[in-house]
């Protein structure tokens, strides 16, 4: 297996170089990103309660009434764009976006960021790690 791995290699050369390349990139984009803007169920909460933060849910309003963290407001991300002046006063308070799983609230995170907020955050993994965390949702 070893050797046929490193004949593989002596090779393509360029193949492999082309992938650890890839790699590299790829790793350092997730490290960077995540580091960047990501806060975690814990820092979430701190930020909420130490700094009066707005979480800001971009699910689906049916999601949304499934259950939601405490306080949400929810601005489905198909509609960010026509409904950001409901955030124009709260550019001085942290804003948390939430999504379901921590992917699509980037997007929206660089909208808000773009339209002058300077203290946005995703919450990593979204509203599923929340409630792997046991952190309390909720229902109206």
């Amino acid at each position: 297996m070893i050797d046929q791995l490193l004949e593989f290699v002596m090779n393509h050369p360029l193949l492999v170089g082309a992938f650890l390349l890839v790699l590299a990139a790829w790793i350092a984009y997730e490290v960077i990103g995540s580091s960047r803007s990501g806060v975690t169920s814990s820092e979430a909460t701190q930020l909420i309660n130490r700094e009066d933060a707005v979480v800001v849910d971009i699910r689906d309003a049916g999601d949304f009434k499934a259950g939601h963290i405490a306080g949400a407001r929810n601005i489905p991300q198909s509609r960010l764009d026509t409904r950001l002046n409901e955030l124009e006063k709260l550019k001085d308070k942290p804003l948390i976006v939430v999504c379901k799983h921590g992917q699509a609230s980037g997007i929206a995170l660089g909208k808000l960021t773009k339209a002058g907020f300077e203290r946005v955050f995703k919450l990593k993994g979204g509203m599923t790690q929340w409630q792997a965390d046991g952190l309390p949702l909720v229902k109206k």
